[in-house]
């Protein structure tokens, strides 16, 4: 038997092992990271509660199945964010996490031909380098509105690199009336925080 024929059972037994122990993890380290991030919001004067373990299942729907799950959802008051929802996923190498700022908007029933939208970077070199500027591609008017917004340009772009790194992402969800904006796992400043908000109100005005 070679090494051919032995990496793939390696493979096998290290996700037999290993997702087992990330599923453990994410049980633990996802109330940690609810409580973490409400403590935070909560230090920065925004009015938040939580919703316990798990959204209101006809509200807000993440995926259930399989390795990715809600751990926990903050409700956010006054603001055009509503709740946000803490994601874990696992696999056999650890555990991510995830936030979804969930907007709702009545007006989006009926309207599936609208597009994920996804925030796209310009560098001072195509492959590595300062973020130089952002722009928008996806549902053409929503990223029309998203590009001619100079304000949160600047404010994304004051945004700490590894927020920049990752992606920062909108799903239309016509069927339960909202939209998620997704993002890493994170502690926002107060102008990272209304940089997401101000997106957020860009859906409901757009969808």
């Amino acid at each position: 038997m070679d090494w051919s024929d032995i990496l793939p059972i390696l493979i096998g037994l290290l996700a037999v092992v290993g997702l087992p122990m990330a599923l453990r993890r994410r049980r633990k380290g996802g109330a940690d990271k609810v409580d973490e991030l409400y403590q935070h919001l909560q230090g920065m004067g925004i009015k938040v509660s939580t919703l316990g373990g798990s959204p209101d299942q006809e509200k807000v729907k993440a995926k259930r199945l399989g390795v990715r799950k809600s751990v926990g959802v903050i409700k956010i008051r006054d603001k055009n964010i509503d709740t946000i929802d803490v994601i874990g996923v696992a696999n056999q190498y650890g555990v991510k996490y995830f936030l979804d700022f969930i907007t709702s908007s009545s007006s989006l029933t009926g309207k599936e031909n609208r597009k994920k939208t996804i925030m796209t970077k310009r560098r001072r070199s195509p492959l590595w380098g300062e973020i130089i500027d952002i722009g928008w591609k996806g549902d053409d008017f929503l990223a029309q509105k998203l590009e001619f917004d100079y304000r949160l340009k600047d404010k994304l772009l004051q945004a700490s690199p590894d927020i920049l790194n990752g992606d920062i992402q909108i799903f239309p969800e016509p069927k339960h009336r909202y939209t998620r904006i997704r993002t890493i796992y994170f502690l926002p400043t107060p102008t990272l925080f209304d940089a997401i908000d101000t997106i957020s109100k860009h859906t409901k005005q757009s969808w």
